[in-house]
């Protein structure tokens, strides 16, 4: 018994030296948000809810000896996500980060348009007002941005070709998958860049991106596949920051109705300003698009227009309160409809 126990305390120890010599870095961060919203919509019943983020990721990284760093990183969240998945976050593939500053995501690498897709400040808050299921006007910069999991993007470094700009690559193929009643992405093309740059005090920031899908589905062939493009512009003068964007593409078989395409663009402008603890945001965005069933012309329009504000103190570190309000209007099929507005308060601790 006694030389049992000695084997097995031999044992992990040896276990226990070789896997703190040969594992990864890994760090984990995340953040849990809580409030409550009071939604009140035109014509509607006002009701009040409870609104959670939580998030919660590992990221793990090593180095080679010819400098090269291989990293990935996984989602708490999303163990539950059936492999293969086409919606919803997924989890990371893989980046390599080479010595001349360039990366390389493999698997699951995203749309490089997308990536690059200018933030515009809006309210930090958790409120909205919801819109019918049918009403395909979109509020973001990427909302044409397809991809499959069976991707890579490529990174430049910093200062490609100019100073300040970075570009990126990204292409995925077909997974291999039959094709359903509902359309999906088979493979994707895209291209992103910032620039960046300096007028006096204010540091501005352009960027842009290009991306264009095909897809496939039974029956009806559809008469627009996914594409477009975006661009949009910021800048920082102390803590202040103005920022504006404009979006135009096409997306068949939204999220929002398998069958239905349409055709969209969107304007967005927002500012932002820091005083001390205090943060405030104020933005708008104003989509409108044509949507027809699969393959049809024609079509209706549909149309959102958001104006929010927030204003988020910094309680303690990583702690930070958020009154946040949103007003909307929208109408589907060419009729108003989903009016309203919503309140938030809650509070953001990260780490």
């Amino acid at each position: 018994m006694k030389k049992e126990l000695l084997m097995g305390t031999a044992l992990v120890s040896t276990l226990g030296a070789a896997s703190v010599a040969e594992a990864v870095t890994a760090t984990m961060s995340g953040n849990h948000q809580t409030g409550i919203e009071f939604d009140s919509p035109t014509g509607g019943t006002d009701t009040n809810a409870q609104i959670n983020d939580n998030n919660f990721t590992v990221s793990l990284s090593e180095t080679t000896d010819g400098g090269m760093t291989i990293s990935s990183s996984f989602k708490v969240m999303n163990e539950g996500t059936a492999d293969g998945a086409v919606s919803g976050d997924m989890d990371a593939g893989f980046t390599l980060a080479f010595t001349d500053g360039s990366k390389l995501d493999v698997i699951n690498a995203g749309n490089a348009s997308g990536s690059h897709a200018v933030s515009i400040p809006g309210s930090a808050g958790a409120e909205g007002v919801a819109t019918t299921s049918t009403n395909t006007a979109q509020t973001g910069l990427d909302f044409m941005t397809g991809s499959t999991r069976l991707g890579v993007e490529y990174h430049s470094a910093s200062d490609f070709l100019a100073d300040g700009l970075k570009m990126s690559f990204s292409a995925s193929t077909d997974t291999g998958a039959a094709a359903g009643a509902t359309y999906r992405t088979d493979s994707h093309m895209a291209l992103g860049a910032t620039y960046v740059t300096d007028l006096g005090d204010t540091a501005v920031t352009i960027g842009g991106g290009f991306s264009q899908t095909d897809g496939s589905k039974t029956g009806q062939a559809v008469a627009n596949d996914n594409g477009g493009y975006h661009v949009g512009i910021s800048a920082v003068t102390g803590d202040l920051t103005v920022a504006v964007g404009f979006a135009d593409g096409d997306v068949a078989g939204s999220s929002l109705s398998s069958a239905a395409e349409y055709t969209a663009d969107v304007t967005k402008a927002g500012v932002k300003y820091v005083t001390g603890d205090l943060t405030f945001n104020v933005g708008f965005a104003s989509g409108d698009s044509t949507d027809n069933t699969i393959g049809a012309t024609g079509g209706s329009d549909d149309s959102k227009d958001v104006t929010s504000a927030s204003v988020s103190y910094a309680v303690a570190s990583g702690v930070t309160a958020i009154l946040g309000y949103t007003s909307l209007e929208a109408s589907d099929e060419g009729s108003s409809t989903d009016d309203g507005s919503a309140w938030y308060i809650g509070a953001n601790m990260s780490f």
